[in-house]
């Protein structure tokens, strides 16, 4: 067992950032994240003084956990640059240590992206529950999280009796079977978005999705996500159509994904001015 602590490069809360982190292979309990990593099970928690003690089975389970939780990507930069935003300036200067946790796999994200399409995010995450715990061990009480080759065994028949929509299964059971996945966080974003988006039944926010927690990038947005065609409906006083959203991730540019998640949890606590 090795334990040390970590020093996050910029602004981090643990307990921002894992709010809800929870899924099949990790859970969070006061304040202690424990998840279930490829090479082995892995503790992390903060002190006040802002470092992240962990306690990992392996060093290179504890090199998983550090990417994970995204320790060594300091957006300093995008919080002094957007701080006075008209939409995100206040969810910047608010929740300054929020980054977005990655999945210890990019074909867990890739699952997650096709289990969430504009559907309410506690039945995505049921979806996902379902799928990883059928395709892979479990260990105190926690599943290993699933490889390409996990979630390619299955048929689209099979994955759909999960509550996964036949398309989107079909796309999912293609890609895992087809490339290699990993490989995709040496391909740039673009290139990822283009391949990706070649499977019927996968757009621009599946993209980010993948982007954001399997490849750990920020430039690639969240479009067309639910909780952002209510925050625009709610600001334009009508309901907008998804595509609609597209232009609200613009302005921020390479740090559009980032934006998406500051976005999406501002407007969950009231801190995007919206119209009457």
């Amino acid at each position: 067992m090795i334990e040390t602590e970590l020093r996050p490069r910029g602004p981090y809360s643990l307990r921002l950032s894992t709010m809800l982190a929870t899924d099949a292979s990790r859970r969070v309990e006061d304040g202690v994240l424990t998840a279930r990593l490829p090479a082995g099970r892995a503790l992390a928690w903060q002190r006040p003084d802002g470092a992240i003690c962990v306690r990992a089975e392996s060093e290179a389970a504890l090199e998983q956990l550090r990417w994970c939780l995204a320790l060594d990507d300091d957006h300093t930069e995008f919080l002094l640059r957007f701080r006075a935003d008209p939409l995100i300036g206040e969810a910047t200067r608010q929740l300054r240590g929020l980054r977005p946790i990655r999945t210890p796999t990019v074909a867990q994200a890739l699952l997650r992206a096709v289990a969430g399409q504009l559907i309410a995010a506690s039945e995505a995450r049921r979806i996902e529950r379902r799928v990883v715990r059928a395709s892979t061990t479990v260990r105190d009480g926690l599943h290993v999280p699933p490889s390409a080759a996990d979630l390619g065994r299955w048929s689209p028949a099979q994955l759909h009796r999960y509550g996964l929509g036949t398309r989107r299964a079909t796309a999912l059971v293609r890609l895992c079977r087809t490339i290699d996945l990993e490989k995709l966080k040496r391909v740039p974003s673009d290139g990822v978005s283009t391949r990706l988006q070649r499977e019927p039944g996968l757009g621009p926010w599946s993209v980010g999705v993948v982007a954001l927690e399997g490849l750990g990038r920020y430039d690639k947005g969240l479009v067309r996500d639910l909780g952002l065609v209510k925050l625009l409906s709610a600001r334009e006083g009508r309901w907008v159509e998804a595509e609609e959203t597209d232009s609200m991730l613009d302005p921020y540019e390479e740090w559009a994904g980032l934006a998406s998640v500051y976005l999406l949890k501002g407007f969950s606590r009231g801190m995007v001015p919206l119209a009457a």
